[in-house]
């Protein structure tokens, strides 16, 4: 297994990779102009990744001034409803969040199936227009991140311990392969269809940066088959049976939540 990384190094590589994404996918698409090009696809050529849709136009505007937080926007970074955030009460454990403390522990016991935790906008309010948020995947050995998308950022992996095997598929739908150890990078690119797999026998751990406070997600597997298209549907866009499809939809259709008990 590789080593992995020390939190210090982790920490100033992230900050550099998020800058990064927040500039591609954040708030400044002003400076971003429609190419031309009628075919309209994502493509990968000659290692560089390339997007026709968008070129970076060359009239560049300046810096915003520093940001000075008032009151109004103060309030909108306290998660307890029942607070009301004014300039006497936010301090930084309002821009602090704790949520990859316990994965990441030496002592935290190995998860038994693919888990992640998020830190987007709905569990760190204070990354609300902030263009960038993060996620900590675990992948015992064998499991796998299912097929999914990104509708609003670009995916960048941090592998910090262990090794996976990644890939995406463009919009002229070709595959992209990659086998990563502790300390490699690799993106996702915004809307493609991407995975994660650990196909080793030890544990694997990764950081994942995106460029949007709410980058969103789509479970392919789970957007398909969980979501009650019609059976008959299904068999014939996959050219099976049924009772496949009828199997497939009882694997991976999410349960039901039980309402809440009334006080």
């Amino acid at each position: 297994m590789a080593a992995a990384m020390s939190l210090s190094s982790l920490a100033m590589a992230l900050l550099a990779l998020s800058a990064s994404l927040a500039a591609v996918d954040g708030s400044n698409k002003q400076n971003y102009r429609r190419s031309s090009n009628p075919n309209n696809h994502f493509s990968v050529q000659g290692g560089v990744t390339i997007n026709p849709t968008f070129n970076l136009g060359s009239n560049h505007q300046a810096p915003p001034p520093p940001m000075e937080f008032t009151n109004t926007q103060l309030a909108s970074y306290d998660s307890t409803p029942s607070v009301q955030a004014t300039s006497t009460n936010i301090t930084g454990a309002h821009f602090t969040f704790h949520g990859f403390r316990s994965a990441l522990s030496k002592a935290a016991p190995a998860p038994q199936n693919f888990t992640v935790i998020k830190a987007s906008m709905a569990e760190f309010p204070a990354l609300k227009e902030h263009s960038v948020s993060y996620a900590l995947l675990s992948y015992p050995p064998g499991s796998v991140n299912p097929m999914h998308t990104h509708p609003r950022a670009s995916e960048l992996l941090l592998v910090v311990d262990g090794a996976l095997s990644v890939g995406f598929v463009d919009t002229a739908n070709k595959v992209y392969t990659q086998d990563l150890a502790a300390g490699d990078m690799f993106v996702f690119p915004k809307g493609t269809v991407h995975w994660q797999y650990n196909k080793g026998s030890m544990p694997a751990k990764a950081l994942s940066a995106f460029g949007s406070a709410a980058a969103g997600l789509v479970s392919l597997p789970v957007t398909v088959f969980g979501t009650g298209i019609d059976d008959t549907v299904l068999a014939k866009s996959f050219k099976a049976d049924v009772a496949t499809v009828q199997k497939l939809k009882a694997d991976l259709t999410p349960p039901k939540k039980r309402p809440e008990k009334s006080h």
